[in-house]
């Protein structure tokens, strides 16, 4: 099952990555908010983990873009941007759910497991 991660951190898709290969789950990798959209039309994969502030386009931004495109599409916003109107932007946007950074583990796993099954 594919993954798409979507954040500007190379050290953030790096720690998804290993978690979620260790998992069992295939990953596949955006920068920004419009490699997100180009990799999900490609790969159409099972869930995206999107961040919120991501250069060239947002994640809320892509997210909204993603879910016009398949409104099947399970994103769920991880984001050290918890506020509550960064999160009613997301929700509205399409997202399912929202982690926030740091995140734990169970947390990030947990979601995905309730979101590709």
């Amino acid at each position: 099952m594919e993954i798409l991660i979507a954040d500007d951190a190379a050290f953030m898709r790096m720690r998804l990555k290993k978690l979620l290969e260790e998992a069992g789950y295939t990953v596949l990798e955006a920068a920004n908010g419009k490699e997100a959209i180009a990799v999900y039309q490609t790969h159409h994969p099972a869930m995206v983990l999107m961040d919120i502030t991501m250069p060239e386009l947002d994640g809320v931004a892509a997210t909204r873009a993603i879910c016009q495109s398949d409104p099947q599409a399970r994103v769920v916003m991880v984001s050290a941007l918890g506020q509550q109107a960064m999160v009613v932007s997301a929700i509205q946007a399409g997202a399912k759910d929202f982690i926030v950074k740091p995140y734990q583990p169970e947390r990030v796993l947990g979601a995905v497991a309730k979101w590709t099954t």
